[in-house]
């Protein structure tokens, strides 16, 4: 393998493993605000037993996203410096904004609202829970401003081969950029909300059945039921917008090769580039053209057309159906548990197990939506500006494959434990608090009295 492969193998090792965590980040802070002020409102401590637990998970997660966003980012200049080279006056000025206004307002206030609720007035602990989940939110903001800019570049100019922005409102509210940043906060908001299910339905599993345990259940599962057919539909506005700007991408999704109407839905197939087919494909007529075109006659761009300018079919073709797969499990399981909360008042065994089991699906569906979204851009860096192959660095190739591997062992190690800690966290939840004795003074003190 050479360097421009191997380097775009330990980019997407780093960008896998740091996405994990403000995919929780973004939504679990209003998740937070949500259960402050329930316990403003009510004065029922459940509800800050409940916040008490998720700001610790708050807390581990936010520390492991920066620093995992800070390895990323020396990439920049490492493995890609043609990037900046190129695209550095949009790039730069996006991710210091995003530093002023976001990273500002986390890093300030996270210590009030980790250590502040017996020292500040219950208004600012508040004030600080809600500054904090802005300022996630505008962090992810700004970073999909400027991937969503990758993908589909408005408001500059090129320059003796240099990007010089013209029109800043472009830039920001690019084509894409509003499908992909509501997508987004809806797809973090269906993995916080499975995570607050799937370890409260382990302390109850565990025989757990404070009240605190019973509300943030049921807050995780009606807030998935809530949000999973809303991302459905921010899928399908998503979809056309893809279709409109990056129809190779939509044609990799579909692994469809020619540009023609009737479309079938591919359910399976094993897309063969070679010689430009499927094999053992099972399709459901029309459905591709149903589905982009809403009209089973559609026609739907195809393969063909974009020869050598195309992504590579396979990863993105079954990428994508495991975003969609797992994005439907997750409708059903939050639906039928939502149902039988409001006919039964719990969910019972099988259900949460069930949800147990689906604790980081989140984490699947939005790998493999990223996965979709940044291989089906190859082979641009910059859709129609700057190519990948074009921004590599020089870097011997051994070099990279040895702090590939590097990295690999330090996040899989990192991330079995960060797994770890949360279960450990919500045992420690359930355990009744420990009597601590009350201090006594030394014996020479007490002597020289």
């Amino acid at each position: 393998m050479d360097a421009l492969l191997l380097s775009r193998m330990q980019f997407a090792a780093n960008i896998s493993f740091h996405i994990l965590f403000p995919m929780i980040t973004i939504a679990l802070g209003w998740v937070l605000v949500g259960l402050k002020l329930a316990y403003n409102r009510t004065n029922d401590m459940a509800w800050m037993q409940a916040y008490q637990l998720w700001v610790k998970v708050f807390a581990v997660t936010f520390a492991l996203g920066v620093v995992s966003g800070i390895t990323m980012s020396f990439q920049f200049g490492t493995n890609w410096p043609g990037f900046m080279e190129v695209v550095g006056n949009v790039a730069g000025p996006l991710l210091a904004y995003e530093i002023m206004t976001a990273f500002f307002l986390e890093a300030v206030f996270l210590g009030v609202m980790l250590f502040g609720f017996s020292r500040v007035s219950n208004r600012m602990h508040t004030a600080a829970t809600v500054i904090v989940a802005i300022g996630t939110t505008l962090s992810a903001f700004w970073i999909l401003v400027l991937n969503s800019w990758m993908q589909t570049p408005a408001g500059f100019e090129v320059r003796d081969g240099v990007i010089h922005a013209t029109d800043w409102f472009a830039i920001v509210f690019n084509p894409s950029m509003p499908y992909r940043f509501a997508h987004v906060l809806l797809a973090s908001g269906l993995t916080a909300a499975f995570l607050v299910a799937g370890l409260s339905a382990y302390r109850w599993l565990r025989g757990d059945r404070q009240r605190s345990v019973a509300l943030s259940l049921k807050v995780g599962i009606w807030m998935a039921a809530v949000l999973a057919p809303l991302q459905i539909v921010a899928g399908d506005f998503h979809g056309l917008n893809t279709l409109e700007h990056q129809p190779q991408k939509i044609a990799a999704m579909e692994a469809n090769w020619e540009t023609r109407g009737n479309v079938p839905l591919v359910l399976f197939a094993i897309p063969d580039e070679e010689a430009r087919t499927n094999r053992f494909e099972i399709a459901i007529p029309n459905g591709a053209s149903l589905i982009l075109k809403h009209d089973p006659a559609g026609v739907v761009p195809g393969l063909n057309d974009y020869v050598g300018e195309h992504p590579p079919v396979a990863p993105v073709f079954f990428a994508f159906r495991i975003m969609v797969g797992m994005g439907l499990l997750m409708l059903a399981l939050s639906w039928f548990g939502a149902i039988t909360l409001w006919r039964r008042g719990e969910i019972g065994l099988w259900p949460a197990r069930a949800f147990l089991a689906m604790t980081f699906s989140g984490w699947i569906a939005t790998l493999a939506g990223w996965y979709t979204t940044e291989i089906g851009r190859q082979p641009w860096l910059v859709s129609g500006v700057l190519k990948t192959a074009d921004a590599v660095g020089e870097v011997p190739a051994g070099m990279v494959a040895s702090t590939l591997v590097g990295y690999i062992i330090v996040y899989v190690l990192l991330l079995l434990t960060y797994v770890g800690v949360l279960f450990l966290l919500a045992r420690k939840a359930g355990e009744p608090p420990v009597a601590k004795e009350p201090l006594r003074p030394a014996a020479g003190l007490v002597a020289a009295e």
